[in-house]
């Protein structure tokens, strides 16, 4: 709760700003508060560097090879000592006047120029060596600095290192590197709810989760993240923990209070330790986003909802981060995919759709999942995001759109796509092929009917269903003859299962028959019409005399 001593000085409302200008009116704050996103640099060992930005141009201080070095087995020779070897008329030479044996990387002994392999030359004897041929002036040598000469370009400023970088520095005689420091991102979870991970949870509770995805992602794009303990609702602790970390940090992010309810305190906070640029931005979800500045230092709000907060990190804070390692901005790759069913989204806000990719016969399929700003499984399972214009009402099934990838194409074009109503059976598939001739299993829940018709679409490889005919008493075969009549089907029985009703520990309104749902005292939570499960229902319902309208 707020303090009492507290008092709003002014009034906070969400702005609707679109994503252009809401960057832009960021990056303008941060040039008028004179915020140098570039971090210094620091000299650190080549063991330590892979991924990390080199701060300045990297030269080579020694030559690759740095002495004339064998490159094969065999036997050192001098060139003008083998002409006229032919395979009528071999010569023979002495060793160890002119012939003398050498490995690979063993440097080439004073006046020798050539190697001849092993496997073309014949040992007569000790000292005697015929050949076949003729080898020109460094056959088979390495020169001096054929790999690297030394003062040469080794790798640019601003180039993230990787290992074959590593070992290119070490072959030039370097054992370290100058890299740009990394930022550090400070992570302030706030909420008088958030409790530890691994914590015995009371109804109220939330696992303080959010740091784990905000930091790992700010690791991921090169920066430092560090987390502070979880802060209560209250102005002055929240205000506090804000005015440390910019002090402390390059970039600081305030998980959660970012909107405008009576417990939403970060904009107000920007606002008074520093300039609030942005509150509210037009994108779905992340709507509550803050952008500003406190101390000099970029500090945002970021919302409580983890895919807001993943979404809203990837818009506003990878950006910062690339800036300060000099880095330029990396767009994700992108697919073109048909949309699989229509998708309505409000007017005024960009909405990023999470979507499940796969390729069926010759069309990549997108099929829409969980829309929800707190649904973190609708982001482990998603393939690629599609942005929905905020001018935009939605997308009609069947169109084409663009999709930002969130795993490799090569993956996602070997993947099984599933449909139609949903089964554990599905889940241990899924895993039973993780890693097994690089097939993947990717299934959505769209109820039986949708699965049928996605199948007809050309939408999916197989449906999952489990329609009851009521008139027959037969399951699957009338629904398939009604609905799929533009493909080819297979029906397999691949398992047998119990369904039931879940009701409270202890029935304690004392469930036993079909019966008792029929009774007054008794609210039922029922699936959709055209799931099997609800037909099922229905069907069992009118067999024993009960009115679906008594239910």
């Amino acid at each position: 709760m707020r303090q009492q001593g507290h008092r709003h000085g002014r009034d906070y409302y969400l702005s609707d700003l679109p994503l252009d200008e809401a960057l832009e009116r960021f990056s303008a704050q941060l040039d008028q508060s004179g915020v140098a996103l570039t971090t210094a640099f620091e000299t650190i060992p080549l063991i330590e560097a892979r991924g990390r930005v080199t701060a300045a141009p990297v030269w080579a201080v020694a030559s690759s090879p740095h002495y004339d070095a064998a490159a094969m087995d065999g036997i050192a020779v001098r060139a003008k000592e083998t002409i006229g070897a032919t395979e009528s008329s071999p010569l023979r030479l002495s060793s160890p006047d002119q012939v003398r044996w050498v490995d690979t990387g063993d440097p080439m002994p004073d006046g020798f120029d050539s190697v001849i392999m092993v496997e073309h030359v014949h040992e007569l004897d000790d000292a005697t060596i015929e050949i076949q041929a003729p080898v020109p002036p460094y056959h088979h040598v390495r020169p001096i600095g054929e790999d690297i000469v030394a003062t040469e370009l080794i790798l640019p400023k601003n180039h993230v290192l990787r290992p074959v970088d590593l070992g290119a520095c070490a072959a030039a005689g370097l054992t370290d590197v100058s890299v740009s420091r990394k930022p550090v991102v400070t992570i302030i979870p706030t909420g008088t709810e958030l409790v530890p991970i691994g914590a015995t949870l009371k109804p109220g509770d939330i696992v303080e989760f959010n740091s784990l995805i905000i930091g790992g992602l700010v690791d991921e794009w090169g920066g430092s993240s560090q987390t502070s303990p979880p802060v209560a609702d209250d102005y002055e602790a929240i205000k506090t923990a804000v005015s440390n970390a910019a002090v402390e940090s390059d970039i600081v992010l305030v998980n959660a209070g970012s909107s405008a309810g009576s417990e939403d305190y970060t904009a107000e906070i920007v606002a008074d330790l520093g300039e609030l640029a942005v509150h509210g931005v037009a994108i779905r979800p992340g709507h509550p986003v803050v952008l500003g500045v406190v101390n000099g230092k970029p500090t945002l709000g970021i919302p409580g909802y983890p895919v807001s907060a993943a979404l809203s990190c990837e818009l506003f804070v990878k950006p910062l981060i690339e800036k300060a390692l000099g880095l330029r901005e990396v767009s994700r790759d992108i697919a073109e995919a048909t949309i699989a069913r229509n998708v309505h989204s409000p007017l005024g806000e960009d909405e990023y759709l999470r979507v499940k990719l796969g390729r069926v016969r010759e069309r990549m399929v997108a099929t829409p999942i969980q829309r929800g700003a707190g649904v973190i499984m609708s982001l482990v399972r998603a393939d690629g995001l599609v942005k929905i214009p905020r001018l935009s009402e939605g997308v009609e099934a069947g169109t084409q759109v663009t999709v930002n990838l969130l795993r490799p194409l090569e993956a996602i074009e070997h993947t099984i796509v599933a449909t139609g109503s949903h089964d554990l059976v599905l889940d241990l598939i899924a895993s039973e092929l993780t890693g097994t001739g690089g097939v993947s299993f990717a299934s959505s829940n769209v109820g039986s009917l949708g699965g049928l018709r996605a199948i007809d679409r050309g939408e999916a490889h197989l449906a999952g269903t489990h329609l009851l005919d009521e008139e027959s008493g037969e399951y699957n075969v009338s629904f398939l003859r009604r609905y799929v009549r533009n493909q080819c089907v297979v029906l397999v029985n691949l398992v047998h299962r119990v369904q039931g009703f879940i009701i409270p520990k202890g029935n304690p309104a004392s469930i036993e028959s079909l019966n008792d749902l029929a009774r007054e005292d008794i609210v039922f939570v029922n699936r959709q019409r055209g799931s099997g499960t609800r037909v099922l229902l229905d069907y069992k319902l009118v067999a024993a005399g009960i009115d679906t309208q008594q239910v």
